[in-house]
């Protein structure tokens, strides 16, 4: 087993942090209501969650593209046209309604880890890497569920 990298834990579960927000705004009203007085209606509730996930996906397809660098022919052909279906899925996938985003989200998450797998199956990915993935997209996906609920 390979633990992940103290730094790379801390800033990937930092990450988390405008997820679990936005759930605990959706989970609780008045902390809603509160949000939206202070910092703005952006950043409550499925706006911050849907807006963010849209951003952190396209941001993973920037990771998996420099997987991908590491490969040759067409290995990095096909990394190449991998890394860009996270974010395409972000653009086309996000603009309706709050439930059917959050489900989108919910699914492209899942089937970013599936990419996540596929870039460590080849080694291209580093060894801890699947431990840190599957704990964030956990995550990510259980802090989606108020808005789907």
């Amino acid at each position: 087993m390979y633990a992940i990298p103290r730094s790379a834990l801390i800033l990937g579960l930092a990450g988390l942090l405008p997820f679990l927000w936005g759930a605990l705004t959706v989970l609780r009203p008045e902390l809603g209501l509160w949000g939206q007085t202070h910092i703005g209606s952006r950043f409550v509730g499925p706006y911050v969650q849907l807006f963010y996930g849209a951003v952190i996906l396209s941001f993973m397809s920037g990771v998996l593209w420099g997987f991908a660098t590491k490969a040759t022919g067409r290995t990095a052909t096909a990394g190449y046209i991998l890394s860009v279906i996270p974010a395409l899925w972000a653009f086309f996938m996000t603009g309706r309604g709050p439930t059917t985003a959050a489900i989108n989200l919910i699914v492209g998450f899942v089937a970013l880890l599936m990419l996540d797998w596929h870039f460590w199956r080849l080694e291209l990915a580093p060894p801890w890497w699947m431990h840190l993935r599957v704990l964030l997209t956990a995550i990510v996906c259980l802090s989606l569920l108020p808005v789907v609920i």
